[in-house]
């Protein structure tokens, strides 16, 4: 068997392409292996006796399917995992979020009228120390609080009411005290 290492060499080089790609007719070997210079080699190419080759496919189908079942949640059990939770998905990087999150709400709120100065300000330290777990929660508390000084402030006017109405009462009795006395 004659060594074609030089002729490959050279056709690689002429072909633009890596030896690997160069096939080398192998029922013309004897004359392959009298051409030793490009031009030759070229010769070769053009009779159709030396050939490149088709790139090999690196088909990326399993990557992605395996990709989209992984966004769809598969293959992340226990066996799966490599790093701690914390590394996964830092604890910082949620805080974050829920505090992004909820002060989004309460300036909102606060935008709209739903909620004054004083209970923006309430609310966002009260978030800032871990009261609210998610907006759902934050939402509630806003409600109970608005409720609760709504509810105060009717029992403070209803009391204002009752104490005016047993002031004019009492300023009737004295009245018809003082007009019986006189007669």
């Amino acid at each position: 068997m004659v060594s074609l290492r030089l002729q490959r060499r050279l056709a690689a080089s002429v072909l633009k392409c890596g030896q690997h790609r160069v096939y080398l007719d192998p029922n013309e070997v004897s004359e392959i292996s009298m051409a030793t210079t490009r031009r030759s080699i070229k010769k070769l190419v053009s009779d159709g006796l030396v050939v490149k080759r088709g790139v090999h496919i690196h088909s990326r189908a399993r990557a992605r399917y395996m990709a989209d079942c992984k966004r769809k949640g598969r293959h992340s059990g226990h066996g799966k995992r490599q790093g701690t939770k914390n590394a996964r998905m830092p604890f910082k990087i949620l805080w974050i979020r829920r505090q992004r999150s909820l002060r989004r709400l309460l300036r909102k709120y606060r935008k709209n009228g739903k909620i004054d100065k004083n209970l923006y300000h309430k609310f966002y330290l009260a978030a800032k120390g871990n009261t609210f777990k998610n907006k759902r929660v934050l939402v509630e508390n806003i409600h109970n609080e608005r409720n609760e000084k709504e509810r105060v402030e009717k029992l403070e006017q209803e009391a204002a009411a009752r104490r005016q109405r047993n002031a004019e009462m009492r300023k009737r009795r004295q009245e018809r005290k003082e007009a019986r006395q006189q007669a």
